[in-house]
């Protein structure tokens, strides 16, 4: 329509020309129309040149944009755990008996082989002592059995006899010694007392709890994490562990072990941590957040997360596209993958080299004119 409108133009104005120089002379006309055609000839290319190059006068949208690179990309996970001690013990003594005497107080460090308290033995040594002087006699009688026994005086059966009783008599002394021993209750660790359950003159039994010392050196960091995570975690791989009661607090440590049963009523299996607690920082039963990486992409498309947008079709991002020599946003669907903080990775629909719009894609629609602002 334009061109039509020019054409018409341009037959008024040459019409209107002729009837204003009927004096001049055929030759000077020729001239004259030809360089008139001349310069319209250029005017109209001029206006083919803005047609096709879309002489857009509407509403340009200012975006921001980047250019696509691949880059390494990692996924992980925080699983909830809770530290253990690696060595505790709950003391319970090993004989009945009244403690006459609690050596160690709750906070106390201890030593392994310690004394920690006592039970009454009034018992046990008058029994040792009783069985010492029928141990003397029984050696005695023996010894003279056995000096006679070497000179062919007495009987086989007396020299038996003396040495049986003898023998017999010494291995009662062993376990009354040993019973005894029982009564000294002493730490089985390096330790601290956390607890002293029972009081001086209460009657302590096998089985009932007197004390507990724990050790908190080394400690374990554990967590049960889903039978579907067995493939991407074993022995030796290295995690984050934070801790909520420490918000700075980071340590970064191997996987000490990861157990071989899962557990059937939640389908979980058990990851332990080593960590070294030489700042006696940490406290058993404290919880524990262990960061556990399990994808790794060296090199990959990653977006970031907040420009990539859902319709029924699937997720989709703008990117910049030509129409009429405009710049205008183009509506690309693409296929994520994993997700990481702030960061998406994008297996297809993209390729390096592509523009994206990362600023004003709220903005834009299918097939919008858009104008690049600079960074």
């Amino acid at each position: 329509m334009n061109r039509l409108l020019l054409i018409l133009s341009i037959s008024i104005f040459i019409i209107s020309c002729s009837s204003n120089n009927e004096n001049i002379s055929d030759a000077d006309k020729l001239k004259e129309y030809k360089k008139q055609i001349e310069d319209l000839n250029l005017k109209v290319k001029e206006i083919e040149k803005t047609a096709e190059a879309g002489d857009y006068t509407g509403l340009k949208i200012p975006v921001k944009v980047e250019s696509i690179v691949s880059s390494p990309f990692s996924h992980s996970f925080t699983a909830a755990g809770e530290i253990e001690s690696i060595a505790e013990a709950f003391i319970s003594p090993e004989v009945n008996g009244q403690i006459i005497s609690i050596e160690v107080s709750e906070g106390e460090i201890v030593k392994k082989g310690e004394l920690l308290a006592k039970l009454n033995t009034v018992i046990v040594d008058n029994n040792i002592v009783e069985l010492e002087a029928q141990l003397t006699l029984a050696k005695t009688i023996y010894e003279k059995q056995s000096m006679l026994w070497e000179k062919n005086i007495g009987s086989e059966r007396q020299y038996l006899e003396a040495k049986n009783a003898y023998t017999n008599l010494e291995n009662k002394l062993v376990t009354l010694r040993s019973q005894r021993d029982m009564s000294f209750i002493k730490s089985p660790i390096n330790g601290i007392v956390e607890d002293v359950l029972l009081k001086e003159g209460e009657l302590a039994a096998p089985g009932s709890q007197l004390m507990q010392i724990v050790n908190i050196d080394e400690l374990y960091v554990t967590v049960q994490l889903s039978e579907a995570y067995l493939p991407v975690i074993k022995k030796g791989d290295v995690v984050d562990i934070k801790f909520p009661s420490y918000p700075g607090l980071v340590y970064r440590e191997p996987v000490y072990r990861t157990g071989n049963v899962i557990n059937k009523q939640n389908r979980t299996f058990t990851v332990q941590i080593k960590v070294d607690n030489k700042d006696e920082k940490l406290k058993p039963y404290m919880l524990a957040n262990v960061v556990i990486n399990d994808y790794n992409a060296v090199e990959t498309i990653v977006l970031p997360s907040i420009i990539i947008k859902e319709d029924m079709n699937g997720s989709f991002i703008y990117i910049i596209g030509k129409e009429n020599l405009n710049d205008v946003a183009v509506k690309k669907y693409i296929q994520t993958g994993r997700s990481f903080k702030d960061k998406t990775e994008v297996i297809d629909g993209l390729s390096v080299g592509d523009i994206i719009i990362t600023d004003g894609y709220n903005n834009v629609s299918k097939g919008a004119v858009v104008t690049i602002v600079k960074q």
